[in-house]
């Protein structure tokens, strides 16, 4: 069953990101980044008000419970680190194609792989390097797919952007493996529910100062803000990937590893969002450079079985 879950969350995901895409066009980056934190806390702080003051959600799934700041601290790191994957990404993806910003970003389970490799002295099977090796091919010739666009990969800042936003996004999967690791397994062992309504409650006060310090003095001067109603649909479509991703961690057999790498499917919505709704250009190139990264996805799922 949490296979079913990590699927459609990459569903959900491939629609977040082309709803952000069309919010972000033409548009001012902090104050849509803003407008969705505080979405996502209008969904989530009713729950959080309610389950602490009332039996209503005692019981079931969106049960959020109270705790104190031996938790909390580990949620306020969590926002840390998604905020500033979400910062870099969010000023990327406005500026680059999203068919290539997708693939760029379905490389996060490797980097997870390469980071246990590198800082835990995780071994790596033949089937895992396979699929490293398949995600680095993808990247050399996606940066050659973005050359016929004008996009060099190497001086391009918006594509360091994406690629920080992918190695932030790789941190904040196994923070979230140790946050919902059983303490007997070495992790923290908090709810799921806790860690998503609150780290998203905290992300909200801190772009809230980012706005009020960085954009606001310098609002004129720079690219506009106006309202589109996709903002609220990243917020949406955001909350209930992310719902699912906790949830599907909470069922007994599911592995963060197998879940992360479906999740990062989302490309292929993203993709063809990027073909069908953006009209963007050298597809052909594109989807070769795609079935590279699926496939070298393919390799890390079987080596992580």
């Amino acid at each position: 069953m949490w296979l079913v879950f990590a699927f459609l969350s990459a569903a959900l995901l491939g629609f977040y990101d082309a709803f952000k895409k069309e919010a972000l066009s033409g548009n001012a980056v902090l104050p849509v980044l803003f407008l969705n934190t505080m979405f996502c806390s209008v969904i989530f702080l009713p729950l959080i008000l309610a389950s602490a003051y009332t039996d209503l959600l005692d019981g079931s799934v969106f049960y959020v419970p109270t705790a104190g700041w031996e938790v909390h601290k580990y949620i306020l790191l969590k926002s840390c680190i998604v905020l500033s994957s979400w910062v870099f990404g969010y000023f990327g993806m406005k500026n680059l194609p999203l068919t290539i910003v997708g693939p760029i970003n379905a490389t996060r389970p490797v980097m997870v792989l390469v980071g246990a490799f590198l800082f835990f002295g995780e071994r790596l099977n033949v089937w895992q390097w396979i699929g490293v090796l398949l995600a680095v091919a993808s990247f050399f010739m996606l940066s050659r797919s973005g050359k016929k666009e004008g996009i060099d990969f190497k001086t391009n800042s918006w594509i360091w952007m994406i690629v920080a936003a992918a190695a932030l996004g790789a941190v904040s999967g196994l923070y979230d493996k140790y946050l919902m690791a059983p303490v007997g397994a070495g992790g923290v062992g908090l709810n799921q529910m806790i860690v998503q309504s609150w780290y998203n409650i905290y992300q909200f006060f801190m772009m809230g100062a980012m706005l009020l310090l960085i954009w606001w003095p310098t609002r004129k001067r720079t690219t506009p803000f106006h309202w589109h109603w996709s903002i609220v649909c990243v917020s949406i479509f955001l909350s209930a990937a992310d719902f699912v991703y906790f949830y599907a961690l909470t069922i007994p057999g599911a592995m963060i590893s197998i879940v992360s790498m479906i999740r990062r499917g989302s490309v292929v919505v993203s993709f063809l969002f990027g073909a069908v709704a953006f009209h963007e250009k050298n597809l052909k190139a594109k989807v070769v450079d795609l079935a590279l990264v699926l496939l070298g996805m393919v390799f890390l799922y079987i080596g992580s079985r």
